[in-house]
């Protein structure tokens, strides 16, 4: 789950991350008013969207606006703020597409002395969050990434005990810090990091981070994604959903149940696990076809869940044809068959549909979509499977 900037920075506040103040604003009179609010000489107005590369970036309705610009009086605030909202701002991040910007963020101008770069992430091979960062952040750290890796740091902290002051002595020498931002990075860091942990991040990245003339911390930006499987123990973080910025189909999913991501291709898959729908996806691929979406049915779904999956693929006008590819282990073949069949009735499914089963009760199962005199075509294994279901498109 993402939120937008001025929400993390929110949160930050509130665990004692030192950020700049800033106003949420919906309305040029609002960003007027903010302006004014914050008192200072330069104000930064922010396009709040679920992306990436907003300074960067431009409106179709106004190609000669930036989604970021500083600002030095009410009106300008307000004048900027009129083109911003309601325009759709195109970033490296969005896609051509694009995303409507409905809010703005209007933060305090600050003395900046640096520019750096800092992200966290799960290191899943160590088992550990790691600390991403350079001394060279802004808005070209992935060229810096691509070109120079070597300027790239990684700190791993232990998450039971957070970072320890020696890693942040060392972190603080590879960053190039002097005294006063050495000490304040001793604050700033270990609060970053116990609040990746203790709020079950996937990712946290402030780009930039900045060290002011006075040698103080502060995120100047904040992009924080939730890990889903986690929010459970976070029942506040449902108020910071912003459906607009997500994909209908995938909430659509969500609330069914169904784990969905939509893809570019033309074959709509439906599997139980996640990892069999990686694999299918990657075999479907090697056989010259693109999948259409990532759909994981999961281990005990219903003929109601089988039925919505059916529909949100079909719901794609990409999909050309459907693979279904099911495992039965704690959900029995013959159960999946059968609400498969029920499904098919319900929706009237229209494109090439195969269908490959393993697992408990698999031969019932086979035995029960030859009876059924409906038109899918069945499969003996994956690579089976994935090889007709390319060639369907290409009758």
């Amino acid at each position: 789950m993402k939120i937008h900037e001025y929400q993390a920075k929110q949160l930050f506040a509130a665990a004692g991350v030192p950020i700049p103040r800033g106003v949420v604003v919906r309305s040029p009179e609002e960003a007027s008013a903010a302006f004014a609010e914050l008192g200072t000489p330069v104000s930064v107005v922010k396009s709040q969207i679920h992306a990436g590369g907003r300074g960067k970036g431009r409106f179709k309705e106004h190609p000669e606006q930036a989604g970021v610009v500083l600002v030095k009086s009410a009106e300008d605030a307000a004048a900027n703020a009129s083109r911003m909202l309601g325009s759709t701002l195109v970033t490296i991040q969005t896609g051509d597409e694009g995303k409507q910007v409905n809010t703005l963020y209007v933060e305090q101008g600050l003395a900046i002395a640096r520019e750096l770069y800092m992200a966290i992430v799960v290191d899943r091979e160590v088992g550990r969050p790691v600390i991403i960062a350079s001394a060279e952040g802004g808005m070209a750290i992935e060229e810096l990434a691509h070109e120079h890796p070597e300027k790239i740091i990684r700190e791993h902290y232990d998450p039971a005990i957070g970072l320890q002051a020696y890693q942040v002595r060392k972190l603080s020498a590879a960053l190039g810090f002097d005294a006063a931002a050495q000490k304040s990075a001793h604050v700033f860091l270990p609060k970053i990091c116990d609040f990746f942990v203790k709020n079950d991040c996937s990712m946290l990245e402030i780009n930039p981070l900045i060290v002011t003339q006075d040698g103080q911390l502060f995120a100047l930006d904040a992009k924080v994604t939730f890990d889903d499987n986690a929010l459970f123990r976070h029942k506040n973080f449902d108020e910071l959903r912003d459906e607009s910025e997500e994909d209908p189909a995938e909430i659509r999913a969500h609330a069914a149940g169904l784990s969905y991501v939509k893809l570019d291709g033309q074959i709509g898959c439906l599997v139980n696990g996640a990892g069999l729908a990686m694999s299918t996806m990657d075999i479907i691929k090697l056989h010259g076809g693109e999948p259409a979406n990532f759909l994981d049915v999961g281990g005990g779904a219903n003929v109601d869940q089988v039925t919505e999956a059916f529909r949100i693929i079909l719901a794609d006008p990409n999909v050309k044809a459907i693979l279904v590819n099911i495992f039965g282990g704690i959900m029995k073949c013959d159960t999946i068959v059968e609400a498969l069949l029920t499904a098919y009735d319900k929706i009237g499914i229209t494109v090439p549909l195969v269908v490959r089963l393993e697992g408990t009760n698999v031969k019932i199962a086979r035995e029960m979509l030859q009876a059924s005199g409906k038109q899918i075509i069945t499969a003996d294994d994956l690579t089976d499977a994935a090889k007709k279901v390319v060639a369907t498109l290409g009758a």
